[in-house]
């Protein structure tokens, strides 16, 4: 086993799996989103005014999804609340994202996992926010904890939990209809 010097990432080759733990998160599971080729799903229960590193920049992650998008990639994003008015100001400058984001709201969901082309995935305790994932600063952001894993049998897992949500499955019998802005009625 290789630890790094921080001790927030632990690798253990043979079964591919990356632990992370706290300000790994933007290192480790952010900077892949850049290198996505053909798809993107993003769950999460909050999402916030995100900011990422675009060469020299900060810019707002939603920066990253609009590229992505204009790049050809499928980008879905399901979340359990309406974002914030900064993540609103923020989702207008990108008009690629109204007509090309696959933006799914579900009050019920709790997981936190990015999907990256079908390969590999993070399924953790951090949100799509500053404080859980994103720049913020050691002494400012969440304790957190998850796994990165290109394991095919777990990714697979993942991606059929997550179009389960997706297209509707526990729509139909869910005891929190009156809380969903735009239910589905699965068949």
């Amino acid at each position: 086993m290789d630890i790094n010097a921080d001790h927030n990432v632990a690798y253990m080759q043979l079964n591919r799996f990356l632990y992370i733990s706290n300000t790994s998160h933007y290192k480790e599971v952010l900077s892949r989103v850049q290198s996505v080729k053909r798809s993107l799903w993003i769950g999460t229960a909050d999402i916030k005014d995100l900011y990422v590193e675009v060469g020299k920049e900060k810019k707002p992650f939603l920066t990253l999804l609009a590229q992505l998008i204009h790049k050809g990639v499928e980008v879905r994003l399901i979340h359990a609340k309406e974002p914030g008015p900064a993540f609103r100001e923020d989702f207008d400058k990108y008009p690629v994202l109204y007509d090309s984001l696959e933006r799914m709201l579900y009050p019920r969901v709790h997981f936190k996992m990015l999907i990256f082309d079908c390969k590999e995935v993070y399924i953790g305790s951090a949100n799509l926010t500053g404080a859980g994932i994103g720049m913020k600063s050691e002494d400012k952001r969440n304790f957190e904890a998850g796994i990165l894993t290109d394991a095919p049998s777990i990714v697979e897992q993942a991606m059929n939990q997550f179009d389960d949500v997706w297209m509707g499955k526990f729509c139909k019998r869910c005891k929190r209809r009156n809380f969903c802005i735009d239910p589905i009625i699965a068949l």
